[in-house]
């Protein structure tokens, strides 16, 4: 299948514009206990066919551990978990934003923007002189992905088109 892959980055917090708050709905991190992240970027992956919805337990060790400065925290509403974000820190205080998305029952809710805001704070905050925060997205993921980076001031810096 033929797929356009979106690289957006923000290169100053400034850059954010921020969505409309959604009262309950908070970023926490999942810290030493990761057993929750498999299984909720499984769920969040599988409508748009994410490698993540089909990895086995040995996989998920693997992806775990080919970088050692990924972190993952949870996205929750009311207490009760929404959605993931992870982030991969590179060299030169670059913020990957690796995975970000939202379970399908809490999509088309209008909590994407605040949702996406709190996860570009953090990727802002997690190591001293953050350069730069960016992510890719491609045209086989939700519909709305792409708009709400831009929304939130992440410009488009790089596009590439192949068979993913």
């Amino acid at each position: 299948m033929t797929k356009t892959v979106t690289y957006v980055e923000m290169t100053d917090p400034s850059q954010l514009v921020p969505g409309v708050p959604v009262p309950g709905l908070r970023l926490v991190a999942a810290g030493g206990d990761l057993h929750l992240v498999p299984d909720l970027m499984a769920r969040i992956g599988a409508p748009y066919r994410w490698r993540s919805a089909r990895r086995s337990p040995q996989e998920w060790q693997a992806w775990f551990a080919e970088h050692p400065g990924r972190t993952c925290w949870l996205l929750t509403l009311a207490d009760e978990p929404a959605g993931a974000v992870c982030y991969d820190l590179h060299p030169d205080a670059d913020v990957e934003i690796r995975t970000f998305g939202l379970l399908p029952e809490f999509t088309g809710k209008g909590i994407g923007g605040h949702a996406l805001t709190l996860a570009i704070r953090q990727g802002w905050s997690l190591v001293p002189g953050v350069r730069r925060v960016w992510l890719h997205t491609s045209s086989a993921d939700n519909s709305n992905a792409l708009p709400n980076y831009h929304r939130r001031g992440f410009r488009t810096f790089k596009t590439e088109e192949g068979d993913y």
